[in-house]
């Protein structure tokens, strides 16, 4: 399978913007970026969580 270069994401990224308009992508865009940002805290809070959850676990 042939990988996407620049002249394809270009192209891509233009009939995007036709279908949903300039607003729309910058919203979903921003949606996005709060998402994976939620994402990696949720990922850094359960690392935190876990050593002390195996800690109550073997003194039980």
């Amino acid at each position: 399978m042939a990988s996407l270069g620049p002249t394809e994401l270009i192209i891509i990224l233009v009939i995007v913007v036709l279908l949903f308009g300039v607003g729309r992508v910058s919203r979903i865009g921003g949606e996005l970026g709060s998402a994976v940002a939620n994402f990696r805290k949720g990922l850094q809070e359960g690392a935190k969580g876990k050593p002390e959850e195996a800690e109550q676990k073997e003194t039980a």
